[in-house]
């Protein structure tokens, strides 16, 4: 079976989106975009040989159509998860599903009413090292997991006017690692406490965020993850987790652009580590895609459900909540 998928929102991640189902994920095929500025869809349709429809509901009442990918701003994806899903379609959407609970659990209702497959782009989970870290901790091969340790540092920060409007550093940047944490403990939060700075430009304290972080979260089994978040990191891409256990240690570091290494008499020299997401994530994406066509074409529920996203909000809600009060939040604060 081939699956039909639909690209709604064409700014970076909809065209990379649009690229990776037209070229690389065996079993899919792109079946339009749409964008709320025109000009936007029409240059992926071109670029990729499809449709751009002039409305979303044009394109998820499409004939033939299986799914779609939303990929537009934080404040629409509800709407179309809704319309999706009373079409009958199977769901991506990147993260988060919503920045307010209650919004978030009004389009779970309605994916659970309709019976379709909701999944949350939480890509990292696909990551082939980050998985081994999952797989090593979840085999037992580091015992009893004591300390997850996640680094997560952008080459450099956003612009401004996306700051604004992303929901702050909590929900925008480490809502990624909170769902790494959930996932390679396997257990749930129980309590967060955060703390931030702006440390890099005043003007995104001016716009009410932060820029750098430190979080740490307390398990329901007893476990601890600490995570570190920047805005920039001047060389690089910095993604690394490491897995602390009773009987030994399991790391994800960050892999350099090729494996030539020079030795002079000023010391080593190895290249650099990925400076872009895209670079250093791209088969975490491929995969996960693989996986959601799959769950689409055998209609088996997909791996990163709704219920996931709504954990990591969750997570992030009380960690704004910790940083505004300074103080430790549990979990059930936010949701009781």
């Amino acid at each position: 079976m081939t699956v039909r998928i639909g690209i709604l929102g064409c700014g970076r991640i909809g065209r990379m989106h649009a690229e990776l189902l037209s070229q690389r994920v065996p079993g899919a095929e792109l079946a339009g975009v749409y964008d709320v500025i025109p000009a936007a869809a029409r240059a992926v349709a071109e670029q990729f040989g499809v449709a751009a429809t002039a409305s979303v509901d044009e394109l998820i009442t499409a004939d033939g159509i299986d799914a779609v990918a939303i990929c537009t701003s934080t404040e629409s994806h509800v709407d179309m998860i809704v319309a999706a899903a009373g079409a009958g379609l199977g769901v991506f959407c990147e993260k988060p599903i919503a920045l307010d609970l209650k919004l978030v659990d009004d389009a779970l209702a309605e994916v659970e009413r309709t019976g379709v497959g909701l999944h949350v782009g939480f890509n990292r989970r696909f990551d082939p090292a980050h998985r081994a870290v999952h797989d090593a901790v979840a085999g037992g091969k580091i015992g009893e997991l004591h300390l997850l340790r996640i680094t997560s540092r952008d080459p450099a920060p956003p612009p401004l006017g996306y700051i604004a409007t992303s929901g702050g550093l909590f929900l925008d940047m480490t809502i990624h690692d909170f769902d790494m944490a959930r996932f390679v403990t396997g257990s749930e939060v129980v309590e967060v406490s955060a703390a931030g700075a702006a440390r890099i430009d005043p003007a995104i304290a001016e716009a009410g965020d932060i820029d750098t972080a430190a979080i740490t979260l307390s398990h329901a089994d007893g476990c601890l993850t600490v995570i570190d978040n920047s805005r920039r990191a001047v060389y690089g891409y910095d993604q690394r987790l490491e897995a602390f256990g009773s009987e030994g240690l399991m790391a994800s570091e960050n892999a350099p652009a090729h494996g030539a290494v020079r030795h002079d008499a000023a010391g080593t020299h190895v290249p650099p580590i990925a400076n872009f997401f895209l670079d250093r994530y791209t088969a975490s994406f491929v995969l996960q895609w693989e996986a959601f066509v799959g769950c689409v074409a055998e209609r088996r529920p997909p791996p990163v459900t709704g219920s996931d996203g709504r954990a990591t909000l969750v997570i992030g809600l009380a960690a704004k909540r910790s940083f505004a009060e300074h103080r430790s939040v549990a979990v059930s604060e936010i949701d009781p």
